[in-house]
């Protein structure tokens, strides 16, 4: 890491709670420290809810003393009631890069929003979006019930897009609306834009994983969620709820169960145990992901300065 251009950018990845963002902290202020290497480390966040500004807690957002020790960017991009995408991240990453760059500092990415990842590393450009579509589509699978109303929608992008369909459970109702929608308002296959998510060309980056197993990982998921509300979590959702919000902020984890609890529908246990819940089989499906990736060196979970080590070594 450091100035030097020759060096291609660390990528830090895995999933929610394993660590990702004190390990970058932890080398970007090793890399500070030695004399031997010109420039600074500066951190990028590829995280699609830590670009709204105001929910800070429930993203585990870079603390404003960590932000002032190490630079940090792509965070606080847009209120939550404004729509961001993955085209807007990709525009954003981007000017960031080019900023860090320019100064003669060092890039270096972390975070676990995997499709963001795909969209700057690989430079994937997502095909187009048909809100109008999309929202016929989900309010088409919701006046049939769920799942049986997904598993129609899915029944249909087998007719016109077997391929894409063959990708993609039944019961996901993101996935299949966003292909579909694509299918209806081109005219093609959503898998015909290009070789997609399958491919893994080798990337002037490099890849590191944290491979922090499903037990240790259970329990950090739990444990961040404690410290959470300690520092105010719920204070932090109140406030939000008094808000529009975006479609994606409004799903975002905890939030949304935290909102309900304060809505009366649940207890705050309640909620929590929920929250949890859903934050572990989110941490699932990112590890699916990201284990897909033939280009991720993994290393072994452990403190920040452990895992740091592992890294150097690495690099050595």
């Amino acid at each position: 890491m450091g100035g030097d251009s020759g060096h291609r950018p660390l990528v830090i990845v895995g999933p929610t709670a394993s660590g990702k963002s004190a390990l970058a902290l932890e080398l970007a202020r090793r890399t500070h420290s030695r004399p031997d290497i010109a420039g600074t480390t500066e951190l990028v966040s590829v995280d699609s809810m830590q670009v709204y500004r105001g929910m800070d807690i429930g993203t585990a957002k870079p603390t404003a003393a960590e932000q002032a020790d190490v630079p940090h960017h792509l965070i606080d991009l847009v209120d939550p009631a404004e729509r961001f995408t993955v085209v807007d991240y990709a525009t954003a990453f981007e000017a960031a890069m080019a900023d860090i760059t320019g100064r003669g500092a060092a890039a270096l990415l972390v975070g676990g929003t995997g499709l963001y990842l795909r969209a700057v590393v690989d430079g994937l450009t997502p095909p187009p979006e048909f809100a109008d579509i999309a929202a016929e589509l989900e309010a088409e699978a919701c006046a049939a019930g769920e799942p049986e109303g997904t598993v129609a929608l899915h029944r249909r992008l087998v007719e016109l897009d077997p391929l894409a369909a063959s990708r993609m459970e039944p019961t996901n109702l993101r996935r299949i609306v966003r292909a579909l929608s694509v299918c209806l308002g081109t005219g093609r296959s959503f898998s015909s834009f290009g070789p997609g998510l399958q491919s893994y060309p080798e990337v002037p980056f490099r890849i590191v994983g944290i491979d922090a197993g499903r037990a240790a990982l259970d329990e950090l998921i739990g444990d961040r969620y404690r410290q959470q509300m300690e520092q105010g979590m719920l204070e932090e959702v109140r406030r939000l709820a008094a808000r529009p919000l975006s479609r994606t902020a409004a799903q975002a984890l905890g939030y949304k169960e935290l909102r309900a609890h304060l809505a009366g529908e649940c207890t705050l246990d309640e909620a929590l145990n929920v929250a949890v819940a859903r934050t572990r089989r989110f941490a699932r499906r990112q590890q699916r992901w990201f284990v897909r990736d033939p280009r991720i060196t993994w290393i072994s979970h452990g403190s920040p300065a452990e895992m740091a080590d592992q890294i150097q070594q690495l690099e050595s």
